[in-house]
């Protein structure tokens, strides 16, 4: 059974974690419930290095933002959600689904710790919200998961992600936010299934040597 130490100890990793994604105090002690003079004492040695600036008040924000932004909201909030379910911690959630989001979309990231906190906090009517406002629904038509307003039915005119894919061929915007990526060479797969299929044929303990196989512009022995 964990001790109170034990507990302490896990608390401050956890602040630790928030302090190096970019969170401001406020956002670190709604999570940790640390008070705010020791988070400042631990994690902000430099009173110029604490973040600053009004906070994120994501209800009134995200039905104004652009396309991008919500888009960057949906995918966040989308991941927040999945590990919300399989019983992780709101605050454990919280972070490895804001470090996730940071992996699959392209820095500079669009939605800082704190836009990411104030989300949870109204999608789960936690920490800073007294009730819901967000939900993360279904697209009927492209099944993406995209977050809306509580209760709204999903409908094809509110996802971001279909907004997306109709802009992409216009917007430079788009285009640069979202790289398309080259598909790999079939070759290759044909290549591996065909040394996959010599490998079953000739049986495991067979020692012949594997015949190398051609790739296109390769020279023929005369």
């Amino acid at each position: 059974m964990p001790t109170r130490a034990d507990r302490h100890l896990r608390t401050v990793r956890l602040a630790k974690d928030c302090s190096e994604l970019g969170a401001r105090i406020r956002t670190i002690h709604c999570i940790t419930g640390l008070p705010p003079r020791e988070i400042q004492r631990l994690f902000f040695n430099d009173p110029q290095a604490i973040p600053r600036g009004r906070p994120p008040d994501s209800p009134e924000w995200y039905h104004s933002a652009n396309l991008l932004y919500r888009t960057d909201a949906s995918i966040f909030s989308a991941i927040y959600r999945r590990l919300r379910h399989a019983g992780f911690g709101a605050g454990e959630t919280l972070v490895g689904a804001y470090r996730h989001y940071q992996m699959v979309c392209q820095a500079p990231n669009r939605i800082s710790f704190d836009r990411a906190f104030d989300l949870a906090s109204h999608t789960d009517g936690i920490w800073i919200a007294k009730s819901p406002s967000f939900e993360v629904v279904t697209c009927p038509a492209c099944a993406s998961e995209f977050l809306t307003a509580l209760g709204t039915i999903p409908k094809t005119e509110g996802c971001p992600f279909c907004k997306v894919v109709q802009r992409y061929g216009n917007d430079p915007r788009v285009q640069t936010s979202f790289p398309t990526h080259p598909l790999p060479d079939p070759t290759v797969f044909q290549h591996g299934m065909a040394m996959l299929r010599w490998k079953k044929e000739s049986g495991a303990n067979d020692n012949r040597e594997a015949p190398l196989p051609s790739f296109p512009g390769d020279m023929q022995d005369k």
